[in-house]
């Protein structure tokens, strides 16, 4: 078996989504539960505009679930504690010697290095449900590793983050060789493209420690969007300044120099817990559309979009107001998974 991980451009079966439940990360009050669980059910609608949208959901918010989501969502039952598919979820492959096959990787899944507030046995199970759901095979891995950490070209390419792969809350005996043969048994990559660290902000409690998915995507081979912070009173100045610095020294698995498109930040600087990270990066490209994060900034959320239409041609891009997901840690693209078509 020769498994590969398509580009995310490539066509999909479907996207699939877990919806919240109460817990820490929704929020401490009825009032922030609800925006959370609306913001999950806006992304979930705005997806199903271009393709069909398949929402695992516990028990215990299936009446909520039917309620609040659009009729043209599948709900698939499941126990759920953490609700970022992305990252909890299957990373699905294709076989290209093997019309028709589609696997899914299984990576281990111990809720971002296993912080103290983390809840996440129950959601690390969703692989599993899901492949048997869809009849895929399961590519098991012994790697901790979440989706969010990876993006691929889909022609052997995969960005990855120092911060992440090896972080030894996650793997304490890896390297970087080591994870790199691991992503190409999985994934089919042959070139690893590494950071040196993520944003600022994805080092609190509740982020990731550098997901690569909210700093830079590959929208086609020898292209980088790359998150550009043009404030230099905000830290992640220098950050994507060294990042880019970084990426003009690396090639792609084609051995090409990269074409680094910077995606400005929204002016927004700050919160109530310190520098933002809003990053219109971690936007989900679906069958004909690109489901791109708002922060509530009309000219900033314009450029964006014109800057992913360029980047996405032909594809029509719809912008969800994303402010309440990056409270919780995260963007649309750490929501949602998707699926590839496969010629059966």
């Amino acid at each position: 078996m020769a498994w590969r991980m398509p580009s995310e451009t490539a066509p999909h079966e479907r996207t699939w989504m877990a919806f919240p439940r109460e817990g820490v990360t929704l929020g401490e009050t009825a009032a922030e539960r609800e925006e959370g669980y609306a913001t999950w059910a806006a992304v979930a609608a705005a997806v199903a505009r271009f393709e069909p949208v398949t929402m695992v959901v516990d028990p215990s918010e299936t009446g909520r679930a039917r309620r609040m989501l659009p009729a043209e969502v599948t709900l698939l039952e499941a126990p759920v504690d953490e609700y970022w598919m992305r990252d909890h979820g299957p990373t699905f492959v294709v076989d290209d010697e093997r019309p028709g096959a589609l696997g899914a990787v299984d990576w281990i899944f111990n809720g971002w290095g296993a912080p103290e507030w983390a809840q996440w046995q129950d959601s690390a199970a969703h692989a599993r449900i899901i492949a048997a759901e869809v009849g895929a095979e399961l590519v098991s891995s012994v790697l901790v590793n979440e989706g969010g950490g990876i993006h691929v070209d889909g022609e052997g390419t995969v960005l990855l983050t120092g911060t992440v792969q090896l972080d030894p809350r996650r793997n304490p005996f890896a390297d970087r060789a080591r994870v790199e043969a691991e992503m190409a048994r999985t994934l089919g990559t042959t070139r690893a493209v590494w950071l040196s660290r993520g944003l600022t902000r994805d080092y609190d409690d509740f982020g990731t420690n550098g997901h690569v998915d909210i700093v830079a995507t590959i929208p086609s081979p020898g292209r980088i969007l790359l998150h550009d912070q043009r404030d230099a009173s905000h830290p992640d100045h220098a950050v994507t300044a060294q990042l880019r610095a970084e990426l003009e020294e690396q090639t792609d698995a084609a051995g090409r120099r990269f074409e680094i498109v910077a995606l400005p930040a929204p002016e927004t600087l700050t919160d109530a817990h310190g520098p933002v990270d809003w990053s219109y990066v971690n936007h989900l490209v679906v069958n004909g559309g690109v489901i791109a994060c708002g922060f509530g900034e009309e000219q900033a959320d314009a450029q964006a979009r014109a800057i992913l239409a360029e980047a996405y041609p032909g594809r029509e891009v719809v912008t969800v107001d994303a402010r309440p997901l990056f409270d919780r840690g995260g963007g649309i693209h750490c929501i949602t998974q998707q699926q590839p078509k496969v010629t059966r």
